[in-house]
């Protein structure tokens, strides 16, 4: 088995509640228990080691396929709209990563250079072009990124539903929690 930094005992603690808040200054435990502390620490370190490893495996396949992590973020998009039956314009495209329509055409430009996209015109619009994945990158992307995340299925596959709808029902409480501004209730 590699070792990463998070198999350290000082690594499992970087993101527990007392070695980030020790004076209580962010949160009050005060009615939190010993063993609850510890095992919402264990979460709060699990979490992070979710996020070493998922940030790990985007490096590895950015290495591999030559990309950066945008490039990646519009083969992966490219490739769910094209199971879909979906076609994909250029604003289509920039709209989803959260870009600008000129730094998608300079995207495009380069996984175009790289024999990883085409685009080709519209088939009902003829003012718009579609953007696709090249048959080659697509099975670059499936037998290196796709083999990696298709992991995630079977850690998912050994909980038993009730577990399931709990992890679920904590991923999206917690994602909530992020984006909600400082001050403002979540509830």
């Amino acid at each position: 088995m590699q070792d990463h930094p998070s198999d350290s005992a000082g690594a499992r603690s970087m993101f527990d509640l007392v070695s980030n808040d020790p004076d209580a200054s962010l949160i009050d435990r005060s009615s939190i228990g010993e063993d609850e502390l510890r095992q919402i620490g264990e979460l709060m370190n699990a979490l992070g080691e979710l996020r070493a490893a998922e940030r790990r495996l985007s490096e590895a396949a950015q290495r591999y396929m030559r990309l950066n992590e945008t490039d990646m973020r519009a083969l992966h998009f490219l490739i769910v709209t094209g199971y879909r039956g979906e076609l994909v314009t250029p604003g289509q495209l920039a709209q989803h990563l959260g870009i600008s329509t000129a730094s998608t055409t300079k995207l495009l430009d380069r996984l175009e250079r790289g024999a990883h996209i085409v685009r080709a015109p519209h088939p009902t619009d003829r003012r718009a072009l579609t953007v696709s994945i090249t048959p080659e990158t697509h099975r670059a992307a499936r037998e290196s990124v796709g083999r990696q995340q298709a992991r995630r299925f079977h850690a998912a596959a050994r909980l038993d539903a009730a577990e399931r709808e709990i992890v679920i029902r904590f991923l999206r409480e917690m994602a909530s929690d992020l984006e909600t501004p400082d001050g403002a209730s979540a509830d």
